[in-house]
């Protein structure tokens, strides 16, 4: 017996196998802009998160301070 697949049994199996092929939710992603991060906390507890520093400070702005 010949088994016929046809375009909704194919349909079907490929959403079956799509959510085994969903990016992993645990992996790690930054921000590809910080314009995307609106308020100056998120931005500093997300570069606390990534080891930056920031606001970035020249060495002129760092000497300054001390």
């Amino acid at each position: 017996m010949i088994m016929q697949r046809t375009r909704a049994w194919r349909r079907s199996q490929a959403r079956k196998n799509a959510k085994s092929k969903a990016p992993d939710p645990l992996l790690f992603k930054p921000e590809k802009n910080w314009k995307l991060l609106y308020t100056r906390g998120d931005k500093l507890l997300r570069a606390r998160q990534l080891g930056l520093s920031y606001p970035v400070r020249s060495t002129r702005q760092l000497l300054d301070q001390e």
